[in-house]
Order: C-alpha cells, then structure tokens, then sequence
C-alpha cells in the first residue's frame, strides 16, 4: 500500500474542518474540497495554528462539480477519500426532503460510481448518521435494522444501503462510520452546545426543545477524527463502525453543565418549548467493535469537552456575532 493521501469532501462542515485539522496535526497533507467558498476563521480549527501537515482548499460541490472532482483525483491519484459531505439538518429536511434526497442519495450514489472505477484509492471512508436507527432502544450495534423517521434519515439509510451494493458487487475499499452527536470548538452556531454558551453568554433565553427530556452520547470531533483515522488507515473493507462514548446524558442535564461553568443559573437562562416533529428520544451507539479490532478509545470527558467550547467562545468573542446564528438552507 502506497504512502496515504487523502481528501476530505464537505471539508467546511464541523466535523469535517475538524478532521482536516487532525489529518494536519498528524503531518498529513490533506486536501479539502466543499461546495461553498471557505467560512470565516472561526470555523475552521485548521487555520486556528500552524501544524506539521498543509490544508488545501479546493471549492468543488458533489451536486454540480463531479466533473471536476473526477478530474482532481486522477490528477493527484488519492489514496484515501472520507466524506463528509451531506446535507444533514434534520428539522428542516421535512421543509425541503428532495433536497435531501438529490444530495445524500443521488449525488452520493453518482459519486460513488466514480470512485468504484478509480484503480489507485484503497480507502473510502463514507462519514454516515445514527439517525437511520430511528430511536433507539439500548445500545445499538452496527448490524441493527433501520428505522428512520425524517427524511434527513431515509436519505442517509438510502445512501449506506446502495454503497453496501457498491461493496458486495464490486468489492469497492469502502468502509462506514456513525458518530452520536459530535461537538467541539468550531461547531455551527445553531448546535445545542455553541447555542447554550453563546445564548448564556450574550444574555438571551435559550430555547429548550421538549425540556431537554432526550438523552445523548456527546463525543468530542477530536476524539471523532482519532477514530476516523484509524477505519481509514487500518478499517476492514465493508465493514462499519460506530464511534462514540459511553456517558449518557439529558440534554438538559447538558445545558446544566455549560450553564455552571459559565456561573449562570438554568431557570434564568432557559425556556421550554415544543419537541420538533419526528425528533428521536435517543442515539445510543456500542462502539465496542472499533475498540476491540482498532483499539480506539474516546479520551476527552464532556466536562473537559466543553470547558474546550467555552475556551473556543471568549477566543473568537469579537468575530463570531457576524457569523450566522441560524442554519441557512442551501439547494
């Protein structure tokens, strides 16, 4: 196998900036391509320090440049592609689920047929949702039957069901990986994190969807990234593999850490209102595949992970009330 070189579609998303900036750490050059021009500094952990490997920006959209995507890869002949390209709002895919569809399926399936005939690539990492699982009842492992309720998830469970089509009938290096709520420094602003610290920060009344009564697995995007480094380089071709943590929480139970650290008080700061449509009561993924065959393991306790958030929030103070507070749809 030849020396990795990757590169990371939908680089402009959290978890994908992230990863970069992990590949980087690493001493990895690493190409990022998005279908938007790069957002501000803020949002991109890359550009937050110098490090051993270079990022490089390439603006290139799956839905209209495949092309051109094409014509990158057999120029410069990458050995490892991960994507996390996707639209991945889970709200407003009712508002606009052919949108949802012409990405997270047609898009991705077409991208696939290109990646199937590419000789050179020994990995490709597709970056997927717990979502497809619906609800889930206890811990859930890879092979858990799907059960999506929005749209957003019929989408992703479409896309990994035609790439495991791709995997039996072509033998394609593929590999899959479902994370349960990434967080970290540089995450939209919309996010229940950033939105709890930067609302406790300013002043103003938090929304709290159903009161928070939902329960989560947060796992920090460096831990993520550690992870997805390790299905890229060392992961068994078709197979899955969920990352995630162990420490369960209420999403009220998480808006109550963030609001003691910052010193605020929970009643001051929140308000309660009604769940959204088709919203799944919990995401609860084992991961012990990935640490048994990988030897993976998440180091960053969520006390610590958001201290990290808070930290990312005084930092950019000053700049980050221009960047967008809400999710703008893009077709």
């Amino acid at each position: 196998m030849s020396d990795p070189k990757f590169i990371v579609l939908g680089s402009n998303s959290f978890s994908g900036a992230t990863f970069c900036d992990y590949l980087a750490e690493q001493g990895y050059d690493v190409v990022a391509t998005s279908r938007s021009a790069e957002p501000a500094d803020p949002m991109l952990p890359y550009k937050w320090q110098d490090r051993p490997g270079k990022v490089r920006f390439e603006k290139v959209d799956i839905n209209h440049d495949l092309d051109a995507l094409e014509a990158l890869l057999k120029r410069e002949k990458f050995t490892h592609v991960v994507n996390f390209a996707a639209q991945s709002m889970v709200g407003q895919s009712w508002d606009h689920p052919d949108d949802w569809m012409m990405t997270n399926v047609v898009s991705t399936v077409r991208l696939h047929v290109l990646l199937r005939g590419l000789d050179f690539l020994d990995r490709y990492v597709h970056v997927t949702t717990p979502e497809v699982f619906g609800s889930t009842d206890g811990w859930v492992r890879e092979d858990a039957p799907f059960n999506p309720s929005t749209p957003y998830a019929v989408s992703r469970a479409a896309g990994d069901m035609s790439l495991k089509t791709f995997i039996d009938t072509y033998d394609m290096p593929a590999v899959m990986t479902r994370a349960a709520n990434v967080y970290g420094p540089g995450q939209q602003l919309y996010r229940i994190i950033p939105r709890t610290i930067l609302s406790a920060i300013g002043g103003a009344k938090l929304r709290l969807d159903g009161g928070g009564k939902s329960v989560r697995v947060f796992i920090h995007m460096r831990d993520v990234s550690d992870a997805t480094l390790k299905v890229a380089l060392k992961g068994e071709p078709g197979s899955c593999y969920h990352i995630s943590g162990y420490d369960v929480v209420s999403i009220r139970d998480l808006v109550e850490r963030i609001l003691d650290q910052l010193g605020k008080d929970f009643d001051e700061c929140v308000e309660v209102g009604p769940d959204r449509p088709g919203k799944d009561q919990a995401y609860l993924l084992d991961s012990f595949k990935i640490r048994t065959e990988l030897g993976w393991q998440d180091k960053i306790s969520l006390d610590e992970g958001l201290a990290d958030c808070i930290a990312w929030a005084r930092r950019f103070e000053s700049s980050i009330p221009e960047l967008p507070a809400t999710y703008v749809h893009k077709p």
